[in-house]
């Protein structure tokens, strides 16, 4: 019987439709018959979660574990019939999860940026005309180069 003693992310990165968890060694142990095998970076690294279904996509995805010098290889199919392991994983995922309403949320971000966005464009214009006003070169070749990255 195959249990989960610890399942703690290396760290989270998510995309627009994934998130990924990625694991290291000594983040990651099992148990197999009363003994303790440490994950160990050797094949997949990753769980990778759809953000909107909250579903594990790579499920074809080996892991490999070890104990001494015995190495073990489980498939994501086989960890996620761990009920254990689906739990510690949705735990950690469920802040990245995007929200059910999702597009209207991004229809209204994306509104927001553009307005942040002609907000910043139009308060550099005021800065490099003030530092036109004032004769200070240093401070308008300064800002209109914000300018230029910016476009």
């Amino acid at each position: 019987m195959v249990t989960v003693k610890m399942l703690k992310p290396y760290y989270v990165k998510t995309e627009e439709k994934y998130i990924r968890i990625i694991l290291a060694y000594q983040y990651f142990s099992i148990i197999i018959n009363k003994k303790v095998y440490q994950f160990i970076p050797v094949k997949s690294t990753e769980v990778r979660l759809n953000r909107k279904s909250k579903q594990i996509e790579n499920v074809e995805d080996v892991f490999a574990f070890q104990n001494g010098k015995e190495v073990l290889t489980i498939s994501m199919s086989q960890l996620i019939s761990i009920p254990e392991f689906l739990k510690m994983l949705h735990r950690i995922a469920e802040s990245y999860y995007l929200p059910e309403d999702t597009e209207t949320i991004s229809e209204q971000q994306q509104a927001f940026n553009q307005l942040i966005n002609g907000l910043e464009y139009e308060n550099l214009r005021r800065l490099i005309d003030m530092a036109i006003d004032h004769g200070d070169k240093e401070k308008f070749l300064e800002l209109t180069n914000i300018l230029k990255s910016k476009r």
